[in-house]
């Protein structure tokens, strides 16, 4: 079962590359905090989209809105992805569990390639997704894509979180 806008989002952990953890219990935004999800450090259209999502970074800290790039990564790729993609600000998270991901209502794909050991392994990861959560950890927005193109523009959002905000957050649409 997927989660609709208004439901609690399910109990996401992850590490933080750089160092710490992040915990969705423990964010708790002045109003709204958007977690963009990522496919890996093997999707160069992730590299483009969240060198945007870092330049965009302060007005969203602006807005008191605050960001996180999430993905199902191991630590190495998500460090390396920080480093290589140059997100010297934005929060970048690994290790999320792909069932965790589902519930949010995210896409999930498989990836076969060798591993360490030369044996073929099969990885999954998310597609692309940019989820808004309330103070309360609901969700309130989702933009949440089934293949890693045509992504909505993050000024797009940035517009939609603007309007929502102006309006005192209305009741989120799409529980019906």
């Amino acid at each position: 079962m997927r989660t609709i806008p208004s439901q609690t989002m399910p109990a996401f952990d992850a590490e933080l590359a750089g160092g710490g953890s992040w915990h969705i219990a423990e964010e708790k935004p002045e109003r709204l905090a958007l977690l963009v999800f990522y496919g890996g450090l093997h999707c160069a259209g992730c590299a483009a989209y969240l060198a945007g999502l870092e330049r965009l970074l302060p007005e969203l800290e602006r807005r008191g809105i605050p960001t996180l790039a999430l993905s199902c990564d191991p630590r190495e790729h998500a460090e390396r992805a920080k480093r290589d993609w140059g997100l010297v600000n934005l929060r970048v998270a690994y290790g999320v569990d792909p069932e965790d991901a589902r519930k949010a209502g995210l896409y999930l794909s498989e990836e076969r390639a060798a591993g360490a050991s030369g044996a073929e392994e099969t990885r999954v990861y998310c597609e692309p997704g940019v989820l808004a959560v309330d103070a309360e950890g609901n969700l309130y927005a989702a933009w949440v894509q089934s293949t890693p193109h045509a992504r909505p523009p993050l000024v797009e959002i940035l517009a939609a979180l603007d309007d929502a905000l102006a309006r005192g957050l209305p009741p989120p649409r799409g529980s019906a």
